[in-house]
């Protein structure tokens, strides 16, 4: 192959050739400085191989595009398949679960032979809420009507079911705020304070310890119940509920809080913001309470697997929810004694807490780890 070397008067040298496998001669022209393309902090990078790898190379990224330690956590929860598949699994029950009955009631088929002498047709806004009993339709398998079946008075399994998970994100909803208000209060006035503030604080804090949160919840169910639900009406017993786990629940919270706030009040932010005259309320408000954002999300994340399971106990036992409402807890409670009836009144709520469970449990693990790198292998 003939070569042209009139790019280049000087005559070449061997040093400047190569020779291929084929014979053919082509030269080795250098770099230009202006053919050299800066790969910044990836440039003596190898290549990542493994998930671990590839965080830690993604992180330095983001550090290099002055990404907030919030958002670099963000986007390694984004990663995490496992999370965010069991996040999916969990927002579509919740959303299915509080818009589905407005649209469940309206598109099935008319029921036939409904009625005590099962003589009569009635429409499925009636026999699709999940209140509405059809005694000559008990223990009825999956059909066009009843897509998971009847239970053992009549009532609509999927309805019910539905209704049952409003009932436990209901519950988790107000215990949560009230863990996170009154563990974040507690916790950041006796870290900041400390003194006589910490150790009465800290005392308080050990005495509710003594107080076991399922046997407590248990206690007060059964003695106050009643008088809650001749109150406030059939959501009487649901709101004892919520308050006998809140009261239990937050201590952890506020341990976690002041163990937090202890090394925040020693950092160069803080001292800076009491040399320019910040008030203690201003300093809590604005300089600590958000940089407890990540530990406060962390630890409200794995309680409300706790407090999903407590209250679906708490309905098995027969000191939750009562009919005709409806839980989860409760309709494995009616199902269990329906085994040789009909297996799946038992099965179907069952699984459905089981996957809320499990998945929220994949979710706090992934917050976990994603607001507290260091706890990856």
């Amino acid at each position: 192959m003939k070569v042209d070397e009139s790019y280049d008067p000087t005559p070449p040298t061997p040093d400047r050739w190569e020779s291929l496998s084929t014979g053919n001669i082509l030269p080795s022209i250098p770099p230009t400085p202006g053919s050299i393309i800066d790969l910044g902090p990836l440039a003596d990078s190898p290549t990542p191989t493994t998930q671990r790898e590839r965080d830690e190379q993604a992180e330095t990224v983001v550090e290099g595009q002055s990404i907030s330690p919030t958002q670099a956590a963000l986007r390694r929860l984004g990663r995490d398949r496992r999370a965010m598949i069991s996040m999916t699994v969990v927002l579509s029950l919740i959303v299915i679960s509080y818009i589905g009955p407005l649209l469940y009631v309206h598109i099935g088929p008319p029921l036939t032979g409904a009625g005590p002498f099962a003589n009569q047709t009635v429409v499925s806004t009636v026999y699709r809420n999940f209140t509405h009993q059809e005694q000559t339709l008990t223990d009825q398998p999956s059909s066009a009507q009843y897509p998971l079946g009847t239970d053992a008075v009549g009532r609509d399994i999927l309805a019910r079911i539905m209704a049952g998970v409003t009932v436990s994100i209901s519950v988790a909803a107000m215990v949560v705020v009230f863990d996170i208000v009154l563990g974040m209060v507690v916790g950041m006035l006796a870290g900041y304070y400390g003194g006589w503030i910490d150790t009465f604080l800290a005392r308080f804090t050990d005495l509710m310890f003594a107080f076991p949160q399922l046997l407590f919840a248990i206690l007060v169910a059964a003695t106050l119940g009643q008088a809650f639900i001749n109150t406030l009406g059939p959501d009487g017993r649901l709101i004892l509920v919520s308050l006998a786990f809140g009261i239990t629940i937050w201590p952890q919270m506020a341990r976690y809080v002041r163990g937090q706030t202890l090394q925040l009040k020693e950092q160069q932010f803080i001292e800076a913001a009491r040399a320019t005259g910040t008030t203690d309320l201003g300093i809590l408000l604005r300089h600590i309470a958000p940089n407890l954002f990540s530990i406060v999300v962390t630890a409200a994340t794995l309680d409300i697997v706790g407090i999903i399971i407590g209250e679906a106990t708490l309905s098995l036992l027969g000191l939750g929810v009562q009919s005709p409402g409806s839980s989860l807890g409760l309709m494995i409670s009616d199902g269990a004694n329906q085994l040789g009836i009909q297996y799946t009144e038992v099965l179907w709520p069952t699984i459905v807490l089981a996957v809320i469970v499990l998945c929220l449990s994949f979710v706090g693990d992934g917050v976990q780890d994603a607001f507290n790198p260091r706890t990856k292998d």
